[in-house]
């Protein structure tokens, strides 16, 4: 079973929207994705139309008083079923700490006999703390939106370096890819950041697929749509479809 946490320790990079934009390539294929929300601002969930009241609705209690995940899943319009998010996600470090049992909980419940079967899609909070851990002790690939300014890259290599910390504890490399999102040939600086990318990260882990930057695509999450249902001929969603046939044909997500 796959499952991509996406990520960067950078916020405004495209992460959500990644996330959001995967799962529904997913679900145009006929999947049944679960997506799960692991950031306190609650973004993704906010874009699925759930915002939940509780805490005790969301992802939280299943942390906090281990309630199980189908307990608290929803199935959204688009057909994705949904994880959500709540603000008080952001206490769990303090709540929790960091143990071993902790940071692979989500991990051993995603692999449990009884887990959903389709792919798993975590959109990640922009900080390596038990949140993040989770997602990154519970995937098999780890995708990296880099946005198309220094910034962006910098967070990139910030979770490179996280990762590769990790690794030795993972007993293995884990998978991931590097896309570049706001991608505009008319900017120098998209230009430059790719060269860089390509200069400091591994030109296997780069993803060919460029998400351009796009009016389209840059409107959905504020109508609650992602963009093959907002608009399935803009850029955005070519760009996105490109992406899934990418990570399929990579073997990355099966």
């Amino acid at each position: 079973m796959a499952i991509v946490a996406v990520f960067n320790q950078k916020g405004g990079v495209g992460k959500t929207t990644t996330a959001l934009n995967l799962l529904a390539a997913m679900a145009q294929r006929k999947e049944r994705p679960l997506a799960i929300d692991l950031d306190p601002q609650c973004h993704l969930s906010h874009v699925f139309g759930v915002h939940a009241a509780r805490a005790d609705d969301t992802i939280y209690s299943f942390f906090v008083r281990q309630r199980p995940l189908d307990e608290i899943a929803q199935v959204t319009r688009s057909g994705v079923i949904l994880l959500p998010a709540h603000l008080e996600l952001a206490k769990l470090d303090t709540l929790l700490g960091k143990g071993v049992n902790v940071v692979t909980r989500l991990r051993q419940a995603l692999h449990a006999p009884d887990a959903t079967p389709g792919p798993v899609v975590i959109d990640c909070c922009p900080l390596l703390n038990v949140l993040s851990l989770n997602a990154i002790f519970a995937a098999t690939l780890m995708l990296i939106p880099v946005s198309a300014d220094f910034l962006s890259l910098q967070g990139a290599l910030q979770v490179e370096r996280a990762l590769n910390a990790l690794d030795p504890v993972l007993k293995r490399r884990l998978p991931r890819r590097y896309v570049l999102t706001r991608y505009d040939l008319r900017r120098r600086m998209s230009d430059a950041v790719e060269v860089r990318m390509r200069e400091v990260l591994r030109a296997d882990e780069i993803c060919a697929t460029r998400v351009r930057e796009n009016v389209k695509l840059a409107e959905s999450p504020a109508v609650e749509l992602d963009i093959f249902r907002h608009a399935p001929d803009s850029r955005g969603a070519h760009d996105y479809a490109a992406l899934y046939d990418e990570l399929v044909g990579a073997g990355l997500l099966r």
